[in-house]
């Protein structure tokens, strides 16, 4: 059950990541831009991330940090930034803390078996720590440049 909504400030978190502990304080006076997906090093996972990376000049342009949340372990992220060349922070988010405070965690079909994991999901955060939008269950392609459209819009 997600406790977040949007209108509504975010909750108090705090969460281990790539560029050391992020909390809802650590955010503010900022757009934040939270993306949450299943795993590290996969097809549609890596393919979302490079898309925020070759628009992450532009997002800075706007104001608005980056920061992708996954259950994989800090090793894991450091793997990933490295090798496609992410210039922003990933959440290692081992404990389901944060997946379950945006309620992104679902029962999911993989080869015909249910199991229980991400759903792909992005957060919009405005400078005051208050929820703005959210896009649950996407899809990738076109997804970032959407989430983009939608900071224009929100920022002025």
């Amino acid at each position: 059950m997600s406790q977040v909504t949007v209108g509504a400030p975010l909750p108090d978190f705090t969460a281990a990541s790539t560029e050391g502990e992020i909390t809802k304080a650590s955010l503010a006076g900022q757009w934040a831009v939270l993306y949450f997906y299943p795993k590290d090093h996969t097809p549609g996972c890596t393919t979302e991330a490079q898309g925020f990376r070759d628009h992450h000049a532009q997002f800075q342009k706007a104001g608005a940090r980056i920061i992708g949340v996954s259950r994989d372990s800090l090793k894991t992220h450091g793997n990933f930034i490295e090798k496609q060349g992410l210039p922003f922070a990933l959440i290692a988010d081992t404990d389901e803390t944060l997946c379950e405070l945006f309620g992104v965690m679902k029962l999911k079909n993989m080869y015909g078996k249910q199991v229980r994991g991400i759903e792909r999901s992005t957060f919009l955060i405005d400078p005051k720590g208050v929820l703005v939008r959210e896009w649950r269950g996407l899809r990738v392609p076109g997804h970032v440049e959407a989430v983009l459209q939608a900071l224009h819009e929100a920022a002025g």
